[in-house]
């Protein structure tokens, strides 16, 4: 297994962690900026923005776009974004225990019976008889950095199945794209509206759910910096109180289809803004469709999956074993389980 440490995750975060960690001070005019994947998961946000939930709550939003988690984190600890929806990542953790940033909710949760993040693996890989988790023993396993999600989910895979993997780090989404349709490396997990094309491709093939391995696992999270968090309350509660608006139309129109399928056209039209951009509305369609997954209501956070990520992190020496949750997360704003 390829082991990273603390010394090379914080290196892959770049000089720009060095950056001041205080966020600065915010404008009266309640101008905020929030950072985001171009990923389905991340609809709360658009809908949010689009149909004028946030403008509703008194925000000015502009919406900024990342392609990998920890830069993101970077953004919230330098003030260049003020809130965010992102993965926990080594990078977040640590600039956690520096008093830069806190989690402050919940954004996209793994749950029975919804499609959720699939495993994948190249098309060598499957023509060599790797069809299941359990036989990636001694292949290579694409992340965007050491200490993401992706890092996280196939070690986990790795401990469950009792074998050992390699862990490339490729920086960005779209480069584990091209090395798994390559044949560069052999494996990736990844939200099932990227899965799924790539497997109807045939140069990639879904073998296994994440949800196997991490049952009620805390996907994404929201987060803010902790100057916000703690004296910024009104307008993070303004926050997420229109981010979750977004949320709960998002829901209610792609999974429990209170709109029929005129609402699901609609809602695919808004997200087709943001994500598969540079494809026609009708080749977008159905992938956005097909990576619909719940998000979570009212922001509501698994403590219990945070709290086990944060003891994977710590176990690889991937941050500070000192850390805990409290400098990490922040209960006081949305409904919590597993605490």
């Amino acid at each position: 297994m390829t082991h990273f440490n603390r010394r090379t995750m914080l290196g892959a975060m770049g000089a720009a962690t060095a950056v001041g960690l205080a966020a600065p001070a915010l404008a009266q005019n309640r101008k905020i900026t929030v950072g985001a994947l171009r990923f389905t998961s991340h609809s709360g946000s658009f809908v949010a923005f689009e149909r004028g939930y946030f403008a509703d709550a008194g925000l000015d939003v502009e919406l900024r776009f990342f392609q990998a988690a920890q830069p993101m984190a970077v953004a919230i600890a330098s003030g260049d974004v003020d809130y965010a929806v992102t993965a926990i990542s080594g990078g977040l953790v640590s600039l956690a225990d520096k008093g830069a940033i806190k989690v402050i909710g919940g954004a996209l949760q793994e749950e029975a019976g919804i499609d959720g993040q699939k495993i994948l693996v190249s098309d060598a890989a499957m023509q060599a008889g790797i069809d299941t988790p359990a036989k990636l023993a001694g292949k290579s396993w694409g992340v965007t950095q050491p200490g993401s999600s992706f890092h996280y989910m196939g070690s986990k895979i790795a401990a469950a199945e009792g074998i050992e993997m390699s862990f490339k780090p490729l920086q960005k989404v779209g480069a584990i794209i091209g090395a798994l349709k390559s044949g560069q490396i052999d494996a990736w997990s990844i939200v099932p509206h990227i899965a799924k094309p790539l497997s109807g491709s045939g140069a990639v093939h879904i073998i296994g759910d994440i949800a196997t391995y991490l049952p009620d696992y805390q996907v994404t999270t929201v987060f803010t910096s902790a100057t916000n968090a703690s004296d910024e309350q009104e307008m993070t509660k303004s926050f997420l109180g229109g981010f979750s608006k977004g949320v709960s139309d998002y829901n209610s129109t792609m999974i429990d289809k209170s709109g029929g399928d005129d609402g699901v056209n609609e809602m695919v039209d808004l997200i087709h803004k943001y994500v598969y951009t540079d494809r026609p509305r009708e080749k977008a369609a159905p992938s956005i469709i097909n990576g619909t997954m719940r998000l979570n209501e009212g922001a509501k956070l698994n403590v219990a999956s945070v709290r086990d990520q944060l003891e994977w992190f710590q176990s690889e020496d991937l941050v500070d074993a000192g850390i805990t949750l409290d400098q990490l997360i922040d209960t006081s704003y949305v409904e919590t389980v597993g605490a």
